[in-house]
């Protein structure tokens, strides 16, 4: 057996480079921050963080430590009449305020019907001391899901213009935020299920990779990034007709493979730069595949419109001679029946002009 250390890997896979890293933002560190994130998406990445807490959780001292750990701000509400017993709770996400700067709280109802703290109690009681079982609670709606990837779009235009700033002003700055798009890249091919997709993360990695020995410090806009891929790996895969989300985010990640490929010329990276270019490439091809699928008007009937048209191609099968005929002939029926008899009166005779 032959056994690789982290330093024959890489040199920044060192376990002294590693813990630097990691320290790095050790402190208020966050899986997710709620500051310049729509409510929808906040509300459904809570949702999810719940859901999974509860899951995981055997009772409610339980379910509250694994919420902290994961760096969600809980409030609990005490009993008017008993100041020591917990009638519900309150969860919400570092930096998702009001206007006035004031946190935006979340109920467990408010999340779902199936999260508040009585019907959690229920489910751990019915466990007997083991992990809740798995709730059909949705994990995030279809809007919400809409609007993650309507917010990654935002993000990834907002990096490529980072990016293209920094090309010009100062190539270093935004070593972090190229570093971090690969996450997006990767996390977007699952999620969209494109194998354009993921050839294009395969050929960013190398336009990604940092020099030898040298990890970028973190900077916010890769911060940004690698939020945002956690959201899309939070949401999972797209479903239904979601095809212009899909689009939408692509072109936006074709013009982020295109800035960092000017970001890696600027800096004399003449493979890494071609990485990327290759990459924008098959994101392109993607865009234009996604594109030609999208119906447009006249050309591709609805879903219903092609059940009807096959239901009637099916009752046509039983009445060989047609359904006109039939239809002329009971309309006909019926309105000679309704229709009053009429008494037949003689013809007038014409007087003769004298």
């Amino acid at each position: 057996m032959v056994w690789y250390g982290g330093g024959k890997l890489a040199s920044d896979l060192t376990l002294p480079k590693l813990r630097a890293r990691w320290s790095g933002t050790a402190a208020g560190r966050a899986p997710f921050d709620g500051s310049d994130v729509p409510a929808a998406v906040v509300r459904g990445t809570l949702r999810t963080m719940v859901t999974q807490a509860a899951e995981h959780a055997a009772n409610e001292a339980g379910f509250f430590a694994r919420l902290r750990e994961a760096r969600v701000l809980v409030r609990v509400r005490f009993s008017e009449t008993d100041p020591e017993q917990v009638t519900g709770y309150s969860v919400t996400l570092p930096g998702h305020t009001g206007p006035d700067g004031t946190p935006l709280w979340y109920g467990g109802g408010r999340l779902a019907g199936e999260l508040t703290l009585p019907r959690l109690r229920e489910r751990w009681n019915r466990g007997t001391g083991k992990a809740a079982e798995r709730s059909g609670t949705p994990r995030f709606t279809a809007p919400e899901r809409n609007e993650i990837y309507r917010h990654a779009a935002c993000q990834a235009r907002a990096a490529a213009e980072h990016l293209r700033h920094c090309a010009m002003t100062d190539p270093t700055g935004a070593a972090d935020a190229a570093w971090a798009a690969a996450d997006t890249l990767h996390v977007a091919a699952r999620a969209l299920r494109n194998p354009h997709l993921r050839c294009t993360a395969d050929s960013y990695d190398r336009a990604a990779r940092a020099q030898y020995g040298r990890i970028p410090g973190r900077s916010p806009d890769g911060d940004q990034l690698r939020r945002t891929a956690r959201l899309i790996a939070l949401a999972g895969n797209l479903t239904g007709d979601n095809t212009l989300m899909a689009i939408a985010l692509m072109a936006q990640l074709v013009a982020l493979a295109a800035a960092v490929a000017e970001l890696r010329q600027a800096q004399g990276h003449a493979a890494q730069a071609a990485a990327a270019r290759a990459a924008a490439a098959h994101l392109h091809t993607a865009v234009t595949q996604a594109r030609s699928q999208v119906p447009h008007f006249g050309q591709a009937p609805s879903r219903r419109t092609s059940r009807m048209a096959s239901a009637m191609r099916h009752a046509r099968y039983d009445f060989p001679a047609g359904l006109k005929p039939i239809l002329s002939t009971a309309t006909y029926q019926e309105s000679s029946q309704a229709r009053p008899p009429q008494e037949r009166q003689p013809p007038r005779r014409s007087q003769q002009r004298r």
